[in-house]
């Protein structure tokens, strides 16, 4: 991948896709290979992992901030903007652990994408939230892709990573099957789901 590539990992359940982010982001050891990373990574990889539940979000934006290895001049710098895109301003002094889903969610994305990463990783994380929200964090990641950023991304919504990123990579069991183009790979991909789904009403 280069800088500014927007990779969609696709597959059926169990394929291996988070667990591929997790070697990637260094939180799992292969058990064979390798992987080269050039660049600071922020990976949202599980709603609420990286935060403390007991401490409130302000609390937490620093501590966050502090783990990907940014100075607090820096996070300071950020705070607002951060507090105000995740929209949790009035929320700043509250326990994280008292936060909706959706409000971890928003936190967490406003966090990585505003501290200005080389390599971002998402697993389901654009499909949490409202319509507007969800709007807004697309728009968001296509500036981010803009400024050369690399990213990589998992969702069970298929059209959604059609419409965002400019390559794919096809899991089935931990094994490549198919890497590069986005409609190249996608075609073969719905062929697959078509031959699968045509045998299993065979079968019933």
């Amino acid at each position: 991948l280069d800088e500014g590539d927007f990779l969609g990992i696709i597959g059926t359940n169990g394929a291996g896709k988070s667990t591929l982010l997790k070697v990637i982001s260094g939180i799992m050891k292969p058990a064979k290979g390798s992987v080269t990373v050039n660049g600071k990574i922020a990976a949202l990889l599980e709603l609420g992992s990286g935060f403390d539940p007991d401490l409130t979000i302000k609390e937490n934006i620093f501590l966050r901030g502090a783990m990907l290895g940014y100075t607090k001049e820096f996070v300071t710098e950020k705070y607002k903007d951060i507090l105000e895109y995740a929209e949790l301003t009035e929320f700043e002094n509250r326990a994280f652990k008292q936060l909706s889903s959706g409000m971890k969610s928003r936190l967490a994305f406003s966090i990585s994408c505003l501290m200005e990463p080389e390599i971002l990783i998402l697993d389901e994380v654009l499909s949490v939230g409202d319509a507007a929200f969800r709007a807004k964090s697309e728009a968001t990641m296509m500036n981010i892709i803009k400024s050369g950023c690399c990213t990589l991304f998992v969702s069970h919504s298929l059209p959604q990573v059609r419409r965002l990123c400019n390559k794919v990579l096809w899991l089935d069991k931990g094994k490549q099957i198919a890497f590069g183009d986005v409609n190249t790979v996608f075609d073969k991909f719905d062929r697959y789901i078509r031959t699968v789904t045509n045998m299993q009403n065979i079968k019933m």
